[in-house]
């Protein structure tokens, strides 16, 4: 009898001190899977691709069953580190941008991925890297119209990418696209904003940031289009071209006076169309 008060009383005492601990945190949600491994085994790659309801109602697109929207891959730049090859540009259909790519090869382009989410309704023109590390891609969200242009930077070579906008985190729907841009250092970086035809106030803007592209400060603005001081140079060993036969964008290499393909990846990705049921 003594036995069992004894067990009783540990019990409760188990249980006051259970009621005394702060609730258990919940279980963090899984990460997200990486992206996909595309094997370069000589023939075109495809992106993969995937339409869903809320990509066709976001870009106001009109597809049905029937008459589904074709959806395409439009490469628009290309740069490479050592091994490391960089391809960049976006997804459309016929009619609006759907959004942004940018894949990348670590192995001098046999396999591909990319590495960072594309940006709804954006597109990538521009890549350079100051070294093995430090490095950007520019963009701007295109439609309806271009507008809060950005940057993507990476510090690791690559592996990962952040983006910060030109005009601030504060920004929205200001139109402009990115003309050109260029880093002497990584605290010496400037670009031309275009903000088109109509615009309120000067057309074209030149900004500079200390800071590797994290913040940018507006220097000079003007109605007539302005010159970085110390623009990209312009010959590159590399580029990207569409080949009509394959009906795939070329990712080329120049090896003396001749061009040599590295990769090639399929124009058409696929279609849009509402799920069953809808």
């Amino acid at each position: 009898m003594r036995v069992a008060w004894v067990i009783f009383a540990m019990t409760a005492a188990l249980a006051v001190e259970a009621q005394d601990l702060p609730p258990a945190a919940p279980a963090p949600p899984p990460p997200p899977a990486p992206p996909p491994v595309i094997e370069n085994t000589g023939r075109p790659m495809r992106l993969p691709f995937a339409c869903t309801d809320d990509d066709i109602r976001l870009a106001g697109l009109t597809c049905t069953e029937d008459d589904p929207c074709p959806v395409y891959l439009e490469l628009t730049t290309v740069e490479s580190v050592g091994t490391r090859i960089f391809v960049a540009g976006n997804l459309h259909s016929p009619s609006v941008t759907l959004a942004s790519a940018l894949v990348a090869s670590d192995d001098a382009g046999h396999t591909w991925r990319e590495v960072h989410e594309r940006v709804q309704s954006a597109g990538l023109d521009r890549i350079q890297f100051l070294d093995a590390e430090t490095g950007w891609a520019a963009g701007e969200v295109l439609s309806p119209l271009p507008q809060d242009p950005f940057l993507l930077l990476t510090s690791d070579g690559g592996k990962t990418w952040r983006q910060r906008p030109i005009f601030g985190e504060a920004a929205e729907n200001h139109l402009g696209a990115i003309q050109q841009f260029f880093f002497t250092a990584k605290d010496s970086g400037s670009l031309i904003i275009d903000r088109g035809q109509g615009s309120d106030s000067d057309r074209y803007e030149l900004y500079e940031s200390p800071d590797a592209g994290e913040s940018w400060t507006v220097k000079e603005t003007s109605t007539k289009p302005l010159k970085l001081r110390r623009p990209p140079p312009a010959a590159t060993d590399w580029r990207v071209r569409v080949d009509a036969g394959s009906q795939a964008f070329q990712v080329e290499r120049r090896q003396g006076e001749r061009w040599g393909a590295v990769a090639s990846f399929l124009v058409k990705l696929g279609a849009c169309k509402p799920s069953a049921g809808r």
